[in-house]
């Protein structure tokens, strides 16, 4: 009978500590944003913000599609983890967060970004300090993880005056550790299926036509982030 307990003991001992060391990671996703200041640089019109200032146009309304790919992050691709996301509530209702000043580059504006509503636009890609202070906020996670998107124009056929335009959307999935020491980088592109026109070497930038061929940019970008990230995380999962 004796042994009969040491034995039962060691094999409680044995799964508690097998469950314990197989408990999953804690991520917090303290940024969900996207970037409305388009690329013109593949055309060739890098600077010139005359051109493409919809980040000041309230018709170009980025909201919806960035919705979209926010919804198929949490219920599709944070499946794919090797880690748990922290429910959305408890970061984005974190008082401290709410309060936070984001780091920002001199003499740019946080009005260039949409965000996911409750979350602040925090960048995380111009320097350190976000991430650590982002980790002090949250003291109890394992990581903190980053989501952005940007949009990029790019060229397409023609020839003279008149050519045609392809839009780029890409996306960074950044993940820091409790160091502060970046664990992964998911970096994705792809291309719209819509295409625009320059006439006489300029783009048309209006968001008539620029917003529908950023969410076919986006689209293909998540079709196909959907079928490589279990491969991508894999590769990555064990830095944490």
């Amino acid at each position: 009978m004796k042994n009969f307990k040491i034995s039962l003991l060691l094999t409680y001992l044995f799964v508690s500590f097998t469950c314990f060391s197989q408990a999953k990671k804690k991520i917090a996703v303290v940024a969900f944003y996207a970037d409305k200041q388009v690329s013109l640089e593949d055309v060739g019109l890098s600077g010139v913000s005359s051109i493409a200032d919809l980040q000041n146009n309230p018709d170009f309304k980025l909201d919806a599609i960035l919705k979209k790919y926010h919804d198929a992050f949490f219920t599709e691709y944070a499946k794919k983890f090797p880690f748990d996301l922290v429910p959305e509530s408890e970061v984005t209702g974190n008082p401290t967060y709410q309060a936070y000043q984001p780091t920002i580059k001199t003499g740019e504006s946080l009005s260039r970004f949409t965000s996911i509503e409750g979350y602040k636009t925090v960048t995380g890609v111009w320097g350190k300090q976000d991430e650590k202070d982002m980790l002090k906020i949250f003291p109890d996670v394992d990581g903190v993880m980053f989501v952005y998107v940007t949009f990029s124009l790019n060229k397409g056929f023609g020839v003279g005056g008149t050519a045609t335009t392809k839009m780029q959307a890409f996306t960074s999935i950044t993940l820091y550790n409790r160091k502060a020491e970046k664990v992964f980088s998911i970096n994705e592109h792809a291309n719209s299926k819509k295409t625009g026109v320059m006439v006489g070497g300029v783009p048309v930038m209006t968001p008539e036509k620029i917003l529908p061929m950023c969410e076919s940019a986006l689209t293909e970008l998540m079709e196909d982030l959907g079928k490589r990230i279990q491969k991508i995380v894999d590769k990555s999962s064990k830095k944490l």
